[in-house]
């Protein structure tokens, strides 16, 4: 094929370094229109050191997808214990209520170990536990595909709407598993629940790598800007602030709506039966295609670009070309250097620009970005070993506990309960609540943040690092105070290393990611619990008494001196926060940009 003539070649590099130029100028304290920050006022160098920064609103678009993602996950009792005497239904008789339900009778060892066989095949935890399809496990194989599918051909609603039926389907297997007729043979009720677990897997799996990315997409500025508060004060605006309070208050529905369905769920398992326990969320997830439905017209929505991962890898092909060595040390050097993407940058190719490169320089810097997330991202497969405690072993430890007629599952809902309370305690302490007036003027009475008024930046990257700290303290407490009343403190500890941790590491991979790649990239984020889950089973075997000490002890320093190394590789990241944050817009294919449009 013919080249482009160069004349043609330099018109365009010319073009595109006027607007670079003309942008540069815009952000200095002027004025810009691009249909999303009409008329709004960028801050100068001096002033984004000086200035305080609040968030803007988050808009309602956010609260309809929350409410699709409401969800609760189900027991593992199902698996773990046997039916109890004269139980048609895996409820408890009237005469024997300081019993637990159950069913098949597999034990601790099964239960944990299909449970965390379904965390590596899809997707679902505590942390992600948004839809009513699916139980207490994290799973993340699966995202990978929905991710690939949202990218490259559907786009993330057209993805999800599919998710919503498929995993409809293994809902209604779920309740047939539980059924009175079927729950006195348990073969049969363990393969129907076992296929139920695969197929729904398989609707989340697409369904989870999307909905946190659609939420969050629903906020469209990216830009820092400066306004002016009633009180005369000028603030700047920071987005990725309020990306941090959309993922918080979209956590704060996911757990507000597990508190109330998983405690009537427990109750409907102890006293009616397990196939009322799985109806219940199935009637709850019918909302979702409703609500999808409702909201189609009004969601923003980013289009398919095609095969983004293809050229993702091209990319990365081009950049490491002549950076390989024999030497493994002069690889990673060269592989890690700070001019690693340079070459790669179509600005610099000129004549030599394959046809597939219909991106600009930006592009490139954002999917540097991007990788370093995913670098960031390696470390959580630690975190998660200590989080799956609290859905497998700390509730299962429960049931052999004296709960004086209380669901062991209602146990581990001290965790969300604890979520609820301190979501909007930690919103204001380190997201620096605030209510933007829609003039662009005024900014509602804020409350300072005392870790701000301290002197104190709590970032995306220290949040995560907290969290493996309280994690390590949620296991330490385990440990030590294994059957003790006092051991509820470690719910709470989970609570917020989730709050930390978890939610960060949503909010990281969102404004971290290329716009066309944000599935991608969030699925990577959820594939380090796929990760976690290969690794888990390694401590099975520490699963039950009397070796659960040791298991949570084991636990306890993993998470411990993974946080600190952590924090020891991300230290120089996490300096660049503000800069990474606030790339300018980049166009990946000729004439259009990246940026999301309504439907």
């Amino acid at each position: 094929m013919a080249s482009e003539p160069i004349s043609d070649v330099k018109s365009e590099k010319a073009v595109e370094l006027d607007e670079k130029h003309e942008l540069d100028d815009k952000l200095d304290g002027s004025i810009v229109s691009d249909g999303i920050h009409d008329g709004l006022v960028f801050p100068t160098e001096e002033e984004k050191a000086t200035l305080r920064r609040v968030s803007d609103t988050i808009p309602w678009n956010a609260y309809l997808i929350a409410f699709v993602e409401l969800a609760e996950r189900f027991s593992t009792n199902f698996i773990q214990r046997k039916l109890p005497p004269g139980s048609t239904t895996g409820a408890v008789m009237a005469g024997d209520l300081l019993n637990q339900a159950g069913a098949l009778a597999q034990g601790q060892r099964a239960s944990t170990g299909i449970g965390t066989f379904y965390q590596f095949w899809s997707v679902t935890d505590k942390d992600f536990q948004m839809t009513a399809d699916l139980p207490s496990y994290r799973c993340y194989v699966t995202p990978l595909l929905g991710a690939y599918i949202a990218d490259t051909y559907w786009g993330r609603f057209n993805t999800i709407c599919v998710a919503v039926v498929i995993a409809l389907i293994g809902h209604i297997l779920l309740i047939v598993s539980a059924l009175p007729g079927v729950i006195h043979h348990p073969d049969g009720a363990l393969a129907a629940f076992v296929i139920a677990l695969v197929i729904m897997g398989f609707g989340t799996g697409l369904f989870k790598a999307n909905i946190s990315p659609l939420v969050a997409e629903q906020y469209k500025r990216t830009r820092l800007f400066v306004i002016t508060t009633k009180s005369g004060e000028k603030v700047i605006v920071d987005p990725s602030l309020t990306v941090s309070r959309v993922y918080m208050y979209f956590y704060l529905f996911i757990n507000l709506g597990a508190l109330i369905g998983q405690i009537g769920m427990s109750y409907s398992a102890k006293y009616v039966g397990f196939w009322l326990a799985f109806t219940l969320p199935t009637i709850v997830f019918l909302f979702c295609p409703i609500v999808l439905w409702y909201g189609r017209n009004r969601y923003i929505r980013s289009p398919p670009t095609g095969s983004i991962l293809a050229v993702a890898l091209r990319l990365f092909g081009v950049a490491a070309k002549g950076k390989w060595s024999i030497n493994p040390v002069k690889t990673y050097k060269q592989m890690t250097a700070d001019d690693f993407w340079e070459n790669a940058k179509p600005s610099k190719l000129g004549d030599s620009k394959p046809n597939w490169m219909t991106f600009d320089d930006l592009w490139v810097d954002e999917v540097r970005r991007g990788l370093k997330a995913c670098a960031v991202f390696c470390w959580f497969p630690i975190y998660w070993l200590t989080y799956n405690q609290l859905n497998n072993n700390l509730t299962s430890q429960a049931a052999t506990m004296s709960t004086h007629g209380l669901p062991n599952d209602v146990l581990s809902n001290l965790d969300p309960f604890a979520l609820v309370i301190f979501i909007p305690i930690c919103d204001l302490l380190v997201c620096k609540l605030s209510t933007f007036d829609e003039s662009h003027l005024t900014i509602a009475p804020q409350i300072y943040p005392a870790l701000r008024r301290a002197g104190i930046n709590f970032s995306a990257l220290k949040k995560i690092a907290a969290g493996f700290y309280t994690g390590t303290a949620a296991m330490i407490w385990a440990a030590v105070l294994k059957v003790s009343k006092a051991g509820i403190s470690r719910y709470i500890l989970v609570a917020f290393s989730e709050i930390f941790a978890s939610i960060t590491g949503l909010e990281y991979a969102f404004t971290k990611a290329p716009i066309n790649m944000r599935s991608l990239v969030m699925s990577v984020f959820l594939f380090t619990s796929a990760i976690s889950a290969a690794l888990g089973e390694a401590f099975v075997a520490l699963s039950s008494d009397p070796l659960l000490v040791w298991n949570y002890g084991v636990m306890a320093v993993l998470a411990g001196v993974t946080g600190v190394v952590f924090w020891i590789a991300v230290r120089k990241l996490d300096a660049r926060e503000d800069e990474l944050n606030n790339l300018a817009k980049s166009k990946f294919s000729a004439g259009s940009s990246t940026d999301p449009t309504p439907a």
